[in-house]
């Protein structure tokens, strides 16, 4: 299995830009190789059959010269020869005339009228043809050695490209995951991957500058908001008994604990929070949140993790727990159900479940996602999501395959040193 594992990390991704470059170039180079090489043996073979043709004419004049005046033939020179081609046996006039029986060149001419022999010289091309053959054979294997050359310089340069996009892409990925510290930094070159990297840069720093904005706004709005809120709710006491005083408190505590979660959210982000480690039984403490909700949700701890610890800020574990058990039952639908086995927490409700939009890109402040999933300020799984990073837990959403929301809290692991005290990683 390892040999596989090594296997798949050696072989090249074909699909990367960095190979479908280098396909590229070796396609491009295989065509001008093979443009060149056929213009080459063109223009070479052309030649051999213009100087072929060229020196069978001359012969030919030369023979047929000597033939009509001393009625001899010179060497070379033959009368109807057997070997000669059939196009060249009957000419219908005096003039001259070549033709190929590769590798041999004949020249032609009639010795007088019709019916004359016919006076024909021959010239041999094999060694041309041998030093053609010898020159395709050479162009063929200096391009094999040529592509074998370009070929890496081309994955090279390609991979100089592709690890500039991947870190541009690698720092998109970061900043899209919610971190917006997340910066190329300076590329070498002025080319367009040094303008994506810039451009990638300053769309960081745009939405860096308004998600403080944003941060610092909602902590204004909610220091401004706690004191007179603070009065309004000491007012509402001064009220007399009755069902206007018991609505009005009711809309002031509402009030209330909108601010206190801007608050906390204005806290969480701005990174202000730290939490308070302790060795505590897991299932007591997400008993007790569960209850302090005053909610009817049914709990239940493995038995054989009944006596089971974890180490995590049990404040923060128990604002995670309630959270998710009161969005159950705002949103969702009974029974709900809180289910604690080793480090993980499972709060699952029977409701119209999770929307597609909060699945997709995780919970955002002031969105319920739905209405389906009844009305809210969106705040509560923002909270849980926050707390959930500041105890290095994971929060993962779902919706289960037979209907309801699904919401799982991983602790992480933190083994004990000597003593009980908790290592840490």
């Amino acid at each position: 299995m390892s040999a596989v594992r090594a296997f798949r990390r050696l072989r090249p991704d074909l699909s990367s830009l960095r190979w479908k470059i280098a396909a590229l170039a070796a396609v491009t180079a295989c065509l001008v190789v093979t443009a060149v090489g056929v213009l080459v043996h063109w223009w070479t073979a052309d030649a051999i059959r213009s100087r072929a043709e060229g020196q069978a004419s001359d012969s030919l004049i030369s023979a047929m010269d000597v033939y009509r005046r001393t009625g001899t033939l010179v060497k070379g020179a033959e009368l109807d020869p057997a070997e000669l081609p059939a196009t060249l046996r009957h000419p219908d006039d005096g003039d001259q005339h070549t033709a190929y029986d590769i590798p041999v060149l004949w020249a032609a001419q009639r010795t007088g009228g019709p019916g004359s022999p016919v006076l024909a010289v021959n010239y041999q091309m094999g060694t041309e043809l041998h030093n053609l053959r010898e020159l395709d054979a050479t162009m063929v294997v200096s391009s094999l050695v040529a592509l074998a050359a370009a070929v890496p310089l081309a994955v090279y340069g390609a991979g100089l490209v592709a690890r500039r996009l991947r870190r541009v892409s690698e720092t998109a990925g970061r900043i899209s995951a919610g971190d917006l510290d997340a910066r190329t930094g300076p590329t070498k070159g002025r080319d367009e991957v040094a303008e994506i990297a810039a451009t990638v840069d300053r769309m960081a720093d745009s939405l860096s500058q308004l998600l403080c904005t944003e941060r610092q706004f909602t902590a204004d709005v909610a220091h401004e908001l706690r004191t007179p809120v603070g009065g309004l709710l000491a007012a509402a006491d001064l009220l007399p008994a009755g069902e206007t005083e018991d609505l009005l408190r009711a809309r002031v505590r509402d009030l209330r604990g909108l601010v206190e979660d801007l608050l906390e959210i204005s806290r969480l982000d701005a990174g202000a929070e730290q939490p308070v480690r302790a060795r505590v039984p897991l299932g007591a403490v997400v008993s007790e949140a569960v209850a302090r909700t005053g909610l009817r949700t049914e709990v239940t701890v493995a038995e054989t993790e009944a006596a089971q610890t974890v180490e995590t800020d049990p404040r923060r574990l128990e604002r995670i727990v309630s959270n998710l058990v009161v969005n159950a039952h705002r949103h969702g639908g009974p029974p709900v159900a809180v289910t604690v086995e080793g480090r993980t927490v499972v709060v699952r409700d029977h409701g119209p479940g999770f929307p597609a939009d909060l699945l997709l890109h995780g919970p955002r402040r002031f969105q319920t996602g739905a209405t389906e999933r009844g009305t809210g300020h969106g705040l509560g799984l923002t909270i849980v999501l926050g707390q959930a990073r500041l105890l290095d837990a994971e929060l993962h959403l779902e919706n289960a395959p037979d209907g309801g929301a699904v919401a799982t809290l991983r602790l992480p692991f933190r083994p004990s040193g000597p003593c009980g005290t908790a290592v840490s990683a």
